[in-house]
């Protein structure tokens, strides 16, 4: 590998309340025309739960933070494998709003050598967008609305190739199962709970960004992508199959109505489900569902770039 390779290869580091994920990347060189994309090297996501019981106790639990610094030691030894030039690891909802967060961002100093940086919910979709617009095609007319459904917040973001509205509301899919999603499978006083909490927030959201005067609706994070595997029929998980795929409202709302009544052993059961998202992915689609819903979105662009990629552009 030469110098000039390495100068512009960059690690992102993206720490939710449900999932930890590497992006290894190298940067177009700095003459590139606007449109060049990143050219991956690595991308890693591991299941760690560093949010499970925020929402309840406001503190990080020792074994979440323990899982996270496990994931986070096996992303540190490659990058340094990789020859990487520049880190930036991003925390987000999960450590945002932990009493204790402190005990988080020393393990991470320890662990990889650089402080989290946890950014506000406004930053959060800025980069979100940034890693979801840049190489949308042209088919997909502005302005855009871009959600990213997380596991303790959803960020709304309008715009065009630039922010112009921004906000994050606390429902994510760990945040709502925890709150409401408690039986297996849920009963329907639970679910008409989360769906009054999502519906309150989606409405408060698009009162702050003109998500109903989007023309292309983009939805990001494992909730969206996992909801359009299943509405696609794979029989695996395909990240190039999903990338930028169409899903209708109707068949959000089919997959949405199946995730709801199904019990989790049916849930894993589904070819396309990590193991990790089998307990959360019912409120997640429901999020997607209520926001396609109150924006009135006839299909939503499913996209495997977001704020992980937002990260790597941040570093050039």
């Amino acid at each position: 590998m030469t110098a000039s390779v390495r100068k512009n290869r960059v690690a992102a580091i993206d720490c939710g309340t449900n999932s930890i994920r590497l992006l290894v990347a190298d940067l177009p060189a700095p003459d590139s025309r606007p449109s060049t994309p990143l050219t991956d090297v690595v991308r890693r996501m591991e299941i760690v739960r560093l949010g499970a019981g925020v929402d309840r106790t406001g503190r990080l639990a020792a074994d979440a933070i323990e899982r996270t610094r496990v994931a986070l030691a096996d992303y540190a030894h490659q990058i340094s494998e990789l020859g990487v030039d520049r880190v930036r690891m991003v925390a987000t909802s999960a450590s945002r709003d932990a009493a204790n967060a402190g005990d988080f961002t020393a393990m991470v100093r320890a662990t990889i050598g650089v402080d989290p940086e946890v950014v506000s919910g406004d930053e959060e979709a800025r980069l979100s967008f940034d890693g979801a617009v840049r190489g949308l095609p042209a088919s997909e007319p502005s302005p855009y609305l871009v959600v990213d459904i997380g596991g303790g917040s959803t960020e709304f973001v309008t715009g065009t190739q630039t922010v112009d509205h921004a906000i994050s509301m606390d429902v994510g899919c760990v945040r709502m199962t925890e709150r409401h999603l408690v039986t297996d499978p849920p009963n329907s006083a639970e679910i008409a709970a989360a769906e009054r909490d999502i519906t309150a927030a989606v409405r408060r959201a698009l009162e702050v960004v003109p998500g109903r005067d989007a023309k292309t609706l983009v939805g990001l994070a494992g909730s969206v992508t996992t909801v359009a595997a299943i509405a696609m029929g794979l029989e695996t998980y395909d990240p190039d199959r999903i990338h930028h795929a169409r899903i209708s409202a109707a068949d959000v709302a089919r997959v949405t109505d199946d995730l709801l009544v199904a019990t989790r052993a049916q849930r894993l059961a589904i070819p396309v489900m990590h193991p990790g998202r089998a307990d959360v992915i019912a409120a997640g689609a429901l999020i997607l569902r209520t926001v396609m819903a109150e924006s009135g979105a006839s299909a939503v662009v499913a996209s495997e770039h977001d704020i992980l990629d937002g990260i790597a552009w941040s570093l050039g």
